[in-house]
């Protein structure tokens, strides 16, 4: 499968944003919820609150995508984004399509003026770890991540 290309997604793509965010959220062990996950990309577009880019294969078929949040680093008091979603159809993996998307928010991140890229990524997900590496990313051996629920 040949890549066509990746480009950001707009308002009209919501239909096709939302069924790829189901399909991630639910490789994440979320149970499928394609309303949930039309309200949701729906509001971080509307509100650009993200960046969606999509991945087309050849036949234009919507095979990926990847969000990015804009953020800030206060130490280097300027913009960052954080790749927070990063899925590839399972049909499609070992395509190229996450690499593209990759270089694409690389690309994009630098045309607007964000000083890096932020992802993080489970210990075990092997496969994404290599292809981040081989992109250059540099895993932070420095600092350790921590997150705390804050119940409804």
């Amino acid at each position: 499968m040949t890549i066509m290309h990746t480009r950001l997604a707009t308002a009209a793509d919501l239909d096709t944003v939302a069924a790829l965010f189901d399909a991630y959220r639910q490789f994440y062990a979320q149970p499928a919820d394609l309303g949930l996950a039309t309200r949701f990309m729906r509001k971080r577009i509307e509100n650009n609150e993200s960046v969606v880019l999509l991945a087309f294969d050849d036949a234009r078929h919507a095979i990926g995508f990847c969000q990015l949040y804009p953020s800030f680093c206060s130490i280097e008091a300027k913009p960052i984004y954080t790749l927070y979603d990063l899925f590839v159809a399972p049909a499609a993996r070992r395509s190229g399509a996450g690499r593209q998307l990759l270089q694409a928010a690389q690309s994009l991140a630098a045309s607007r003026g964000k000083a890096r890229l932020d992802l993080t990524t489970a210990k075990t997900n092997k496969p994404a770890q290599a292809a981040y590496a081989s992109l250059g990313w540099v895993r932070d051996e420095v600092f350790f991540a921590y997150s705390k629920s804050i119940p409804a």
